[in-house]
């Protein structure tokens, strides 16, 4: 068995593993709705909101478009599509705030719509949670809106659909029937690490690095020239120049050429400098055909376990023998490490006035079993007392406060898998434990609190951060998130999600101390 180090495995690696671990629980696939068609079901189980109605689609848009759409829908694999969806390091939650086209549709009067998934701004990212919706885009000099069925929606910091992000031309990463051409579409079967082409002879580019690393193998460059070929006849140019961002500050020009059309299309930097303006006017490849899958790298480094890939992915890999051509383990070899599951009644042992104590579940708690009640209760009433605890208690104590699970608890409740953290929660304390003060308790109430502000805005009371002082509406729900947070005793953390203005004052050693502000 090969032995992995922690310090030689990609960081990126290791943050895919664990959203592979919690991302997209069991719980998500719904495979036997999808079957059927219940494509509704299947989004509720994968907490996809559908902000579309098709009475109103049909009624807007004609008959054609709705039968199109519905089709989409009943294909659609709201879990498969989650598995797919861009993630951001270090913790591996969805991208937040973007809008994904999934499909596009021609309505009524030439009027061009797409089928979208949106992720929430990460102020508002509490369960993980998605939405479908229909994007009309501009039209006449108009501007490109989202169509939806309240007459009151929530705003979106981002309606517009992603460039860099876009799935319509990657059905298989949504639609389930299409699902086999992932391993063709991945390049599954070509070299792990290929080479970015070398930009060491083209002329420099304004705001742009001299060459990019050209030896990461995380980077899709084999099959770069068939991905560059759909989008550009997706753009409706037969040939043409293209952009693939490397970083937040690095962009590779290329140019896809052929000597006709009985030859297959080749990629090779711009000869010319073109003007940044140009430049961002270029078609952008989407990341999904820029970058090598994250299961084929996992699969690689031996970090995942081929019962761990969505099933959908794992029988596309299989069927085109990507499986034993990357060197995958199986189910029993080095697979992700979440811990076993906490068996109710499994006793944990404790050092205990000079003898080996069990701790266990009875009655639904956690409870020092070679201990009588009488004792407990006088041991209890002592603690209360400031007296010192029995090991057996202040290991019960332990438990409850900050348990051995407590990573994968947060892990799960950061994805928004609530139910698998509270049955984590359960299997190790029991369903009537009372929760005490510490890092457990901190982290339930924070999760129930960030799906108080999801709920927010979701309703559409709220359209920016609950500390920014912006209301949406003007009905004061700001300051009764503030309210909410002061009575519960919680001073937010500073981190991604806190706005750069707040942020600034809360850094600044400058900041006053007293009630006069500036």
């Amino acid at each position: 068995m090969a032995h992995h180090f922690a310090d030689s495995i990609p960081a990126h690696l290791l943050m895919w593993q664990r959203v592979r671990e919690y991302a997209v629980p069991p719980s998500m696939i719904a495979t036997a709705r999808r079957a059927v068609g219940d494509w509704a079901g299947a989004c509720a189980a994968a907490r996809v909101d559908v902000d579309l109605d098709l009475r109103a689609v049909r009624d807007r848009h004609g008959t054609d478009l709705t039968t199109h759409l519905r089709a989409d829908l009943r294909r659609l694999a709201p879990d498969l599509l989650r598995w797919h969806l861009p993630r951001i390091a270090p913790d591996g939650w969805l991208r937040p705030g973007l809008t994904i086209s999934l499909a596009r549709y021609r309505g009524s009067g030439g009027t061009p719509l797409q089928l979208v998934v949106r992720t929430p701004p990460a102020w508002a990212d509490a369960g993980q949670r998605i939405s479908l919706a229909l994007f009309e885009e501009p039209g006449n000099g108009a501007r490109g809106h989202l169509s939806h069925p309240h007459p009151h929606p929530h705003p979106h910091p981002h309606p517009h659909p992603d460039r860099r992000f876009r799935l319509d031309l990657h059905r298989h990463l949504w639609d389930s029937e299409r699902s086999g051409e992932l391993a063709r579409r991945c390049g599954a079967g070509m070299a792990p690490s290929m080479a970015l082409p070398d930009r060491s002879h083209a002329p420099a580019r304004p705001g742009l690095p001299d060459r990019p690393a050209v030896h990461d193998p995380s980077w899709a460059s084999a099959s770069w020239a068939a991905e560059a070929e759909l989008l550009l006849w997706a753009e409706g140019r037969p040939r043409g120049a293209f952009t693939v961002r490397l970083g937040a500050r690095s962009r590779a020009v290329l140019e896809l050429v052929a000597p006709d059309d009985s030859h297959a299309p080749t990629v090779r930097p711009l000869r010319e400098a073109l003007p940044p303006q140009e430049v961002a006017a270029l078609p952008v490849l989407p990341e999904a055909a820029a970058r090598v899958l994250p299961d084929l790298e996992l699969l690689r480094a031996g970090l995942i376990a081929t019962d761990r890939l969505h099933p959908l992915v794992a029988a596309a890999l299989a069927a085109s023998g990507s499986l034993a051509a990357s060197g995958s383990v199986t189910a029993s070899g080095p697979g992700p490490a979440a811990g076993p599951a906490a068996r109710p009644g499994d006793p944990h042992r404790v050092e205990c006035q000079g003898e080996v104590h069990r701790i266990a579940l009875r009655d639904g708690a956690l409870t020092a079993i070679d201990h009588d009640l009488a004792q407990l209760r006088r041991e209890e009433l002592l603690v209360a007392l400031g007296g010192p605890a029995l090991p057996c208690l202040r290991a019960i104590d332990e438990a409850h406060r900050n348990p051995e699970a407590l990573p994968a608890v947060r892990e799960r409740l950061g994805h928004g898998d609530v139910a698998g953290a509270l049955a984590v929660v359960e299997g190790l304390l029991g369903h009537d434990a009372v929760l005490r003060d510490g890092p457990l308790r901190e982290e339930l109430e924070s999760a129930a609190a960030r799906r108080v502000d999801h709920g927010l805005f979701r309703s559409g009371l709220l359209d920016a951060h609950p500390r920014a002082g912006a209301v949406g509406g003007g009905d004061g729900g700001g300051a009764a998130s503030d309210v909410r947070h002061a009575e519960a005793g919680h001073r937010p953390r500073i981190d991604r999600r806190t706005p750069p203005a707040i942020r600034s004052k809360r850094n600044s050693r400058a900041r006053p101390r007293t009630g006069q502000t500036c």
